[in-house]
């Protein structure tokens, strides 16, 4: 059993911090057990653009406000405290944050935490001993 507080992660390699957000990683792939888990933050008013081709995701949104666009279907949804998102199809996409964005979210395969989104949003597929 594993048992974290967000508070125990600041400051440390699990606390991943950016322009536009920042993640704090609970569970990452050397837990082993399949799946990766972060609460993220989205800075009110930024738009930040991602693509994970290589990782599925799935996104709660517990608060804040913002918008969901499907980069490749023009397609636009709200985001409110709420809303779940999957990007099983690998979406290329762009979250725009009115107000600062809360959310958990999951991926698989799991992230390691060294990745970093490159010119077009995408981590790269790593491997926990890579």
């Amino acid at each position: 059993m594993k048992v974290i507080h967000i508070d125990e992660l600041d400051g440390t390699a699990n606390d991943v911090d950016h322009d536009t957000w920042r993640s704090r990683r609970f569970v990452l792939a050397d837990a082993g057990v399949g799946f990766s888990f972060h609460d993220t933050l989205l800075r009110a008013g930024t738009e930040t653009e991602m693509w994970y081709a290589n990782h599925i995701e799935c996104v709660y949104v517990y608060q804040g406000t913002g918008t969901l666009v499907n980069r490749e279907t023009g397609e636009e949804f709200p985001l409110k405290p709420g809303t779940m998102y999957l990007l099983d199809k690998h979406d290329k996409h762009t979250v725009r944050a009115e107000t600062d964005i809360r959310c958990a979210c999951v991926f698989n395969p799991p992230v390691t935490g060294r990745e970093v989104h490159d010119e077009n949003g995408v981590y790269p597929l790593l491997t926990a001993t890579a």
